[in-house]
């Protein structure tokens, strides 16, 4: 039964990973002990582990388990259970493998900046794009890891997802620089991602964030601003919980590829990873049970291929390292989108690309967007002596130890 602790822990790690983006160090290695310690409250309360400590802990396990997935043994019986418990891959011990060394790969891309990783993050990935048969990565969108929907009757269903995104009011409206960028491009997953206003005709248009509250709340009301694709993505309660697809992981190997100096192969990451992105979101509309939004004219190599070709996409229009990498970052950030929206964060964090402008906000103390999320109020509350011991960092200005840029 080993395996099952495997391919739960990897699940954990790419969950724990979250959480210490969001807040830094966070309480892991002592937390959830209540039941080994025999109900005892005074000696369970968790210390806070070092997110760097933690980082280095998920790396060295997610390696041993790349090289034990590759001899483990699963009795008949196992496999036949694990089939029909394990909800993200079914049983596939194939998948589990790509799971395990993709998450590799985001963790390890994550900490690439940091002096004391730099070494682990080179050998580490010249070691997984080398060998890929024995360290296999998402590498198509059959292969993404997910959780399905098939039945809308269970707690596994994407019902709460609009009333989740409209929750502060004009959330599910589209950002200008994103509209923009597709438009300028005539990026295929527009139309598959956003629709026009209720007011808009055919018109795409963003909300831009430098104009003030009354012009952004004039504009939401008005009608004339883009939102999520009902059908495919706000309102598609057949949205799949998305962990790691194929066009992230190609462009987290872009970026690598491109760091190595090897450019022919951080061009084919690249323009793989935009494919694989337009297929994914072209497929969401494929599961929707909604049809409120016009129908989806599908995409074809044709209209793909222009894209890539387009003058503010094509990968040899950018003559920098930093002009590729911004136009990997941009891909990122689309592929994303609402969807993936810690990741996206996070890597608009560590790489400050793309470059967003944000309103000023001289009323608050925290001016500007901060770099991590406060601790929960009930950590001071209940593990007072704990979180003292971090109380210093708990400021939304505290930067992950990742945030070296």
């Amino acid at each position: 039964k080993r395996i099952y602790l495997i391919a739960a822990t990897i699940f954990y790690y790419d969950q724990t990973q979250k959480v210490v983006d969001l807040h830094g160090d966070i309480p892991w290695s002592e937390a959830g002990l209540l039941s080994t310690n025999g109900g005892n409250y005074q000696v369970s309360y968790p210390k806070y582990d070092d997110a760097a400590t933690i980082y280095t802990k998920m790396l060295d396990d997610l390696k041993a388990f790349a090289d034990e997935l590759n001899t483990i043994t699963v009795s008949t019986g196992v496999a036949a259970s694990l089939q029909t418990q394990d909800y993200i891959n079914n049983g596939n011990l194939t998948k589990w493998k790509k799971y395990c060394n993709s998450l590799r790969v985001k963790l390890l891309t994550r900490v690439s900046g940091v002096t004391s990783f730099q070494s682990r993050y080179t050998s580490e990935m010249a070691q997984i794009t080398g060998s890929a048969a024995t360290y296999p990565v998402v590498a198509a969108n059959s292969e993404n890891m997910k959780v399905n929907v098939y039945n809308l009757t269970t707690s596994i269903n994407s019902s709460d997802f609009y009333s989740g995104l409209i929750g502060w009011g004009g959330n599910d409206v589209a950002n200008k620089v994103m509209i923009d960028t597709m438009k300028n491009n005539a990026d295929p997953r527009l139309r598959a991602m956003f629709q026009p206003g209720a007011s808009a005709g055919t018109t795409y248009a963003g909300l831009d964030p430098m104009l003030d509250g009354t012009a952004q709340l004039a504009l939401i009301n008005g009608g004339t601003l883009s939102r999520y694709n009902f059908s495919s993505i706000s309102k598609n309660k057949y949205l799949p919980g998305m962990l790691i697809n194929a066009a992230e992981v190609s462009f987290l190997l872009a970026e690598y590829y491109l760091k190595a100096g090897n450019d022919a192969a951080a061009k084919t990451a690249y323009e793989n990873g935009i494919g694989y992105s337009i297929d994914y979101y072209f497929s969401l509309r494929a599961i929707s049970d909604n049809s409120e939004s016009p129908a989806l004219v599908p995409t074809d190599n044709t209209e793909k291929t222009a894209y890539i070709n387009s003058n503010g996409i094509k990968w040899g229009n950018a003559t920098t390292t930093a002009a590729k990498m911004k136009l990997i970052a941009i891909q990122k950030w689309t592929n994303y989108s609402v969807l993936q929206p810690l990741e996206s964060w996070a890597e608009i964090r560590r790489t400050k690309l793309p470059v967003l402008n944000f309103q000023v906000d001289n009323t608050n103390a925290q001016t500007l967007p901060p770099v991590r999320w406060f601790y929960p109020s009930s950590e001071n509350t209940y593990n007072t002596t704990n979180y003292q011991a971090v109380s210093a960092k708990d400021k939304l200005t505290t930067k992950i130890f990742w945030d070296v840029n």
